[in-house]
């Protein structure tokens, strides 16, 4: 961090509550960030996130323990809130003493928060989409945010990072940490960030194509040719048949989605299925979708997650030479 004196200065606060040297944490993506990507980044100096997804507390297990073979540095994991298995998932993280444990994918359960906490001193992260909700985690006992702007891939919420970066950092930067997070591309957008107040960024996107990602040679391609505007956001046919908006490239997968909504809606408005049956039926559509992709490299049928600043990843390189670029860029915007 010599090299980056200015950058060292302001991502202070972020390296002191991840042990790391740079407060850039790579975020969880399903498939992509396993031990070899989060080893890398870790090792590099950022802040590397095992994507749990939904793996079970046995696979966790393993996956946490291949990742201390590779790294000696701190990495965290990410869990959905959702999952079925959830305290399991917990009680892995406690048993591994993992430092911090990522709570993604809606408001964390009753007690999920304590049960991270008891007995030791693991922090604890969560998502917040607006700043009433950021309040109320920051209350319910986490120990820092990261707010995530539409521009980000995978499941995204309806506000920019720049909107969200202007209401909550101003309101809770001074006495809390908040990383942010979506459509961080370069140094210079990292920069602007960190003189607003955030602690520290997270990116996706210009990380799943790394040299040590395990994503397919034919997923990393797709990134590679793909402009800002082919990653989109899936469409809400129907307004009974719920869709939790996911970024991701514009493909066959992606036309037949919008389709298989459009054929599923008749169906209701025949009355040949019910409500459940069909808001199923539109779930199961993607199911296995993610894996498709980043693990076979069907990137026609598969799910090609990509935030909107898949643009800005032209090659294959290590993780070590992305984060070195990203800090002297950021330096050089800082110095000016």
């Amino acid at each position: 961090m010599n090299n980056y004196p200015h950058t060292a200065a302001m991502m202070q606060r972020g390296t002191d509550f991840l042990g790391c040297e740079t407060a850039i944490l790579c975020g969880a993506m399903s498939w992509v960030s396993e031990r070899n990507l989060v080893a890398a980044i870790s090792n590099a100096g950022g802040f590397g996130v095992i994507a749990c997804g939904a793996m079970t507390p046995e696979l966790l297990d393993t996956e946490i323990a291949a990742t201390k073979a590779l790294t000696s540095k701190p990495f965290g994991v990410n869990l959905i809130t959702m999952h079925p298995a959830l305290f399991d998932l917990i009680a892995v993280c406690r048993k591994h003493g993992v430092t911090h444990v990522v709570l993604a994918g809606g408001i964390p359960p009753m007690g999920s928060v304590e049960a991270i906490k008891e007995g030791g001193d693991t922090k604890v992260i969560c998502f917040a989409p607006t700043l009433a909700l950021a309040k109320k985690l920051l209350r319910s006992g986490a120990d820092a945010m990261v707010i995530e702007g539409m521009e980000a891939g995978g499941h995204i919420g309806p506000v920019s990072t720049s909107v969200l970066a202007q209401e909550i950092l101003p309101a809770l930067a001074a006495d809390h940490l908040i990383f942010v997070a979506g459509g961080i591309g370069r140094g210079e957008a990292i920069a602007s960030y960190l003189e607003m107040g955030a602690a520290g960024v997270q990116l996706g996107t210009r990380f799943a194509c790394a040299t040590e990602s395990i994503a397919h040679p034919d997923f990393k391609k797709a990134f590679f040719r793909a402009s800002a505007r082919e990653a989109i956001a899936s469409v809400q046919v129907d307004p009974r048949l719920p869709v939790i908006p996911v970024r991701a490239l514009k493909n066959k997968g992606t036309e037949e989605f919008t389709a298989k909504q459009r054929e599923v809606a008749a169906l209701l408005d025949a009355g040949e299925v019910d409500m459940l049956e069909a808001q199923l039926q539109i779930e199961h559509f993607w199911a296995g979708a993610l894996r498709r992709a980043v693990v076979d490299g069907d990137v026609e049928n598969g799910s090609v997650m990509a935030g909107q600043s898949v643009g800005m990843v032209t090659k294959e390189e290590p993780a070590a030479e992305i984060i070195a670029e990203l800090m002297s860029q950021c330096e050089a915007a800082l110095a000016r």
